[in-house]
């Protein structure tokens, strides 16, 4: 994956943490929240491959 397109979908991740996190969170703490839900649905679809 290039430079170019990783900035592209981490501005696209974010572009929907703002959409759907804004008023909910504090600006600042998107991270608290992405990366702990990033982390799960990684583990959901491990487990997932191995049924």
């Amino acid at each position: 994956m290039s430079s170019g397109d990783l900035d592209w979908v981490a501005n696209f991740i974010w572009g929907i943490a703002d959409d759907v996190l804004r008023d909910l969170y504090v600006r600042g703490k998107y991270r608290d929240v992405i990366l702990p839900v990033t982390v799960l649905r990684r583990l959901d679809a491990v487990f997932d491959d191995s049924q």
